[in-house]
């Protein structure tokens, strides 16, 4: 039986932020949010508001890739198991609330260094924002528009 949305959204989050506490988690919450909500570019050309596409377009997040570089990933949001926290913030999410500490973000990543690039993803379309626990967090630039 497939997830509803909600469901994904708290894997999602568990899988992507789990270990990055509340602060870290609401911020990945609010940049899927602001995906879903962002009026132009990619986003909303593709998805047009809904969370589901959002959350399941290809190599948005490795944690709904089953395999990487060729190898099994066993953090994947199949293999997740929310807790009550996951499900507290998805809904906190879905119910308009939003980190102030990335603002617009639209992308994160964990550099797996102490230092974030200036631009990401690789065609420019973020410029970096601000960093919450190990992850950078990135809004759109003109290029974005673009996509």
């Amino acid at each position: 039986m497939p997830f509803t949305a909600r469901e994904l959204f708290a894997r999602l989050i568990k899988c992507e932020a789990g270990g990055e506490g509340d602060n870290g988690m609401k911020a990945v919450a609010t940049s899927v949010m602001n995906r879903v909500h962002v009026p132009y570019g990619e986003y909303q050309r593709v998805c047009q508001g809904d969370l589901r596409c959002v959350i399941m377009q290809p190599r948005q997040f490795t944690c709904l890739m089953e395999a990487v570089a060729g190898a099994y990933n066993a953090q994947n949001v199949y293999n997740m198991t929310p807790d009550q926290v996951h499900y507290d913030i998805a809904d906190w999410a879905l119910a308009g609330n939003k980190s102030i500490a990335v603002d617009d973000s639209l992308w994160y990543y964990n550099p797996f260094s102490p230092n974030c690039a200036t631009f990401f993803p690789v065609n420019q379309s973020g410029v970096y924002y601000n960093r919450i626990v190990q992850h950078c967090f990135y809004t759109p630039t003109q290029k974005y528009a673009q996509t």
